[in-house]
């Protein structure tokens, strides 16, 4: 249990913010706006302001991509919220952060980057069981206008199924 002070006209209040014991923060726009060929699970850097504002649930990784700087890849651009306790030492909100991967996945993801004009995109930050920060990350080719329109018919049709089966 977390608690947060709030000061209204002189009067201090106690609010109580629960930790999340699993935290699941999606980029949607990612599915929608690039087609995945291969995901991978990496460790992610942090220190511990960052960490317990991720455990608040405090982060968006939406515009967050992934790149290489001198063989290993940072995650950029992703944004967690300082956390509301934090001293001098708090943490940037956005900054660049280092991702742990084997060297095996470091060079066939540095490889397929360089060659063939993909990119990496991260897909879903969580906690595993450990509490351990975790971010699942995809190797993407970007869609184009015509295969973003079929995959909205695709998901209208699906749901219109789901709704005709929801009513028998």
């Amino acid at each position: 249990m977390n608690t947060k002070f709030i000061s209204k006209n002189n009067i201090l209040l106690y609010i109580c913010v629960p930790m999340l014991k699993t935290v699941n923060i999606l980029n949607k726009r990612a599915k929608f706006d690039y087609e995945i060929i291969d995901t991978y699970t990496a460790g992610i850097v942090l220190t511990g302001t960052e960490i317990k504002s991720i455990r608040l649930g405090k982060a968006n990784i939406t515009e967050s991509f992934c790149e290489f700087n001198n063989n290993e890849l940072f995650a950029i651009n992703t944004y967690i919220e300082e956390y509301a306790f934090g001293n001098q030492f708090n943490h940037k909100a956005r900054s660049e952060r280092k991702l742990l991967l084997n060297k095996r996945e470091l060079k066939v993801l540095f490889k397929n980057c360089q060659a063939k004009g993909l990119t990496i995109v991260p897909l879903k930050l969580h906690t595993n069981e450990k509490g351990m920060a975790k971010l699942d990350i995809a190797l993407c080719r970007g869609k184009k206008t015509y295969d973003k329109r079929e995959s909205l018919k695709e998901q209208d049709t699906k749901r219109d199924i789901d709704r005709i089966k929801k009513n028998f």
